[in-house]
């Protein structure tokens, strides 16, 4: 099994964006010397406790800062976007870093209708583009556009021996049509959205089309995970992720507070059976047991690649949390 790393470059309380960054640099050169397979850096908008707007900036220097691990993009918002410009940024990468970049693409809005807005400078470009914006852009990579389109003739520059790896994430059958009509990897967000993991896999693996450099389906899944020594030091650990995905959801202060200063007996009924619900979307306990958590669901959708989510308070228990699921995991192998 391999595994990976989705970082949204949260940022602790008391802590700024700048040390944010700092760290997913650092992270990520801890985890290539793990082992990791691969590390990606998500996009966020309009958030105080999110750091990473632009996922190719952070890219292209945790790159410069490691030697083997594929850095990529989990994922580029491609609706707020061209697709030509996509490609000519991720070639950018790829001619700095041959063999080691992915193209991650997502079809979320990047924020409210304001941000939105903000985004496209007040364009009205429909997210049902997604599909289409994703084969063109595929078509810019590799050269395909046919003859008659509208942009035949123009070109992504610099010319590379190889493109970025394109990758589709979704929550659903639709973001796995995306994926497969498109012929890129396929990618679930578990962390976001568990109950339809069964479906949008078998859709993906059913309908895959080959295209260009990828001739199977590839399956990727995103998961939150948090693990330590002792089940009892994980859920501490854990609070900080749990208080956090609770003020996500309320539209609160989403930097990540310390297990501490969190009083988890305070909640209302109605955000305990939220935190209920949103353990749904995690793996939380000691390395035996990540790992073997980790191991059922790599068996039950038959996925052999996950991406780990830690939003934790303390970055070194993080790094700690990363070690120990990777060493368990080695060892069951």
């Amino acid at each position: 099994m391999k595994l990976s790393v989705l970082d949204q470059a949260p940022i602790s309380s008391g802590d700024t964006p700048e040390t944010s960054l700092q760290h997913s640099v650092e992270l990520a050169k801890y985890t290539e010397d793990l082992g990791f397979h691969r590390y990606w850096m998500a996009e966020h908008h309009n958030t105080n406790g999110l750091a990473s707007s632009a996922p190719e900036i952070a890219i292209g220097q945790i790159l410069q800062h490691t030697e083997s691990i594929r850095v990529g993009s989990g994922g580029v918002l491609l609706p707020q976007y061209s697709p030509l410009k996509v490609a000519e940024t991720f070639r950018m990468l790829e001619a700095f870093h041959p063999g080691r970049v992915d193209l991650g693409l997502g079809r979320s809005p990047g924020g409210g209708q304001k941000t939105r807005a903000a985004l496209t400078d007040g364009g009205t470009k429909p997210l049902s583009s997604f599909s289409r914006q994703v084969k063109e852009l595929q078509q810019f990579l590799n050269n395909d556009l046919p003859k008659g389109h509208d942009y035949f003739g123009v070109k992504v520059k610099p010319e590379t021996k190889g493109n970025p790896s394109v990758w589709v994430l979704g929550l659903s059958e639709r973001g796995a049509k995306h994926a497969a009509l498109n012929g890129t990897g396929f990618t679930f967000g578990y962390f976001i959205s568990p109950s339809e993991v069964q479906e949008a896999i078998n859709v993906y693996r059913e309908r895959f089309t080959p295209k260009y450099d990828l001739k199977e389906p590839h399956v990727t899944m995103c998961i939150f995970a948090v693990c330590a020594d002792t089940q009892e030091e994980a859920e501490y650990l854990a609070k900080s992720q749990d208080y956090w995905l609770l003020q996500v959801e309320e539209g609160l202060d989403t930097r990540v507070h310390p297990p501490e200063a969190i009083d988890l007996d305070a909640l209302t009924e109605e955000q305990r059976r939220k935190l209920e619900n949103n353990r749904n979307r995690c793996v939380i306990g000691t390395p035996a047991q990540v790992a073997h958590q980790l191991t059922d669901l790599s068996e039950l959708y038959n996925v052999d690649e996950f991406l780990l989510i830690t939003n934790i308070f303390s970055f070194e228990k993080k790094k700690l949390s990363y070690k120990k699921i990777k060493q368990a995991l080695d060892t069951l192998e």
